[in-house]
C-alpha cells in the first residue's frame, strides 16, 4: 500500500474478534456504515448506497485479507483509491487503523473542488464513531446522505440544553469533546473559527445566539449553520440544518464531518468515564494543530 493520505486510529469497545465480525458481516456493515452491503471473503467486500460517497453502485475491489487486515481497492469519481482497516489489540477494546489513499487536495476539498473523493475524510470519521456506538450498543449518529440536498439531523442527548448549549458554544469545551482546535466569541457577532483565529481569523460569525436554545452561524460563503435544542426531563433534542449553499455543489463533506461531532458530543455528555475515540488523525496538508488527540 502507498503512502495514505488519511489514517485514523480509533479505539472501539470491543475485543478484536468482534470489532472484525463487525467489519465483515454485511448485516452489521448495513447497520453502522453503508446502506447496502455484500461481503464474501476473500472474494468480495462491497458497499454502496446513499449513504457511500459516489455509492450507486458497488466500486470495491478485495485486496488483501487476513484475521486483523482488510485492504481493497475502492473506485471512486473514476480514480482508483485504496482503504485498510488494521486492528490491534488495546486495554480498551481494539485499535482501528484506518487508512486511505489518493484523496483529493485539502485547498481543493475546503473549496468544494474535490468531487465525491473530498467526502471520504469526513466519511470515514463519522463511520468509526458510528462503529464504535454500534459496538458499545448505543444508538448511531445519522448518516450523511450522499444523494440529498437537504442537510437536517436530530438526536436526543442525555443533558440539560444549558449543558449542551455552553459545550457547543465554550472553546475549551468544544476542543475537548470534538478534538478540533477552535476560537468561540459567544455572542451575537462573534466569531466560530476552525482551527482557531491565527488560522481563521474572520471565522463564522453568529447572526443568532440565545443560551440554551438557538444559534445560528453565518459562514462567509453564506451558507447557515443552525442549532435548535429543546428540552425535556433533562435531556435535549438537538436539531442541526445546514443551508443556503448551492444546491449543485452540495458540501458533502463539512455536513459528514458536523454529523461526525455531534456523535462525539452525544458520548461526552453520556459517558460516565468519558475520553475520546481518536488516538491519531492525520490528513495530508491539513495545517498542523488543526486537530488534537488529548483527553
Amino acid at each position: 500500500m502507498t503512502e495514505p493520505d488519511l489514517r485514523l486510529r480509533a479505539v472501539v469497545p470491543a475485543p478484536l474478534k468482534v470489532t472484525y465480525e463487525a467489519l465483515t458481516d454485511p448485516a452489521a456493515l448495513r447497520v453502522w456504515l453503508a446502506e447496502h452491503a455484500e461481503v464474501d471473503l476473500p472474494g468480495t467486500y462491497a458497499f454502496w448506497g446513499r449513504y457511500t460517497p459516489d455509492g450507486a453502485e458497488p466500486h470495491q475491489r478485495v485486496l488483501h485479507v487476513d484475521e486483523r487486515t482488510i485492504r481493497f481497492a475502492w473506485t471512486v469519481d473514476g480514480v482508483e483509491t485504496t482503504s485498510q482497516f488494521e486492528l490491534a489489540e488495546d486495554a480498551d477494546g481494539t485499535l482501528v487503523t484506518l487508512s486511505q489513499t489518493d484523496l483529493p487536495s485539502f485547498e481543493d476539498v475546503i473549496a468544494d473542488k474535490a468531487g465525491a473523493r473530498g467526502a471520504l475524510q469526513t466519511f470515514w470519521m463519522l463511520a468509526i464513531a458510528n462503529l464504535a456506538d454500534y459496538l458499545a450498543g448505543r444508538e448511531l449518529t445519522p448518516k450523511c446522505d450522499f444523494t440529498s440536498t437537504e442537510f437536517t439531523a436530530s438526536m436526543v442527548i442525555d443533558a440539560s440544553p444549558e449543558t449542551v448549549f455552553e459545550s457547543m458554544t465554550q472553546s475549551e469545551q468544544f476542543r475537548r469533546w470534538s478534538g478540533a482546535n477552535i476560537d468561540i466569541e459567544p455572542h451575537v457577532g462573534g466569531r466560530f473559527a476552525m482551527g482557531g483565529f491565527d488560522l481563521d481569523p474572520g471565522g463564522a460569525k453568529f447572526v443568532e445566539f440565545e443560551p440554551g436554545r438557538r444559534a445560528t452561524l453565518r459562514f462567509a460563503d453564506g451558507m447557515l449553520d443552525k442549532w435548535e435544542l429543546e428540552g425535556s426531563d433533562g435531556k435535549t433534542r438537538l436539531t442541526v440544518t445546514q443551508s443556503g449553499f448551492d444546491p449543485t455543489n452540495p458540501p458533502y463533506p463539512g455536513w459528514a464531518g458536523w454529523l461526525t461531532g455531534l456523535a462525539a458530543l452525544r458520548r461526552y455528555h453520556e459517558l460516565e468515564q468519558w475520553r475520546p475515540i481518536w488516538r491519531q488523525i492525520e490528513i495530508a496538508g491539513v495545517p498542523m494543530g488543526m486537530f488534537t488527540t488529548d483527553d
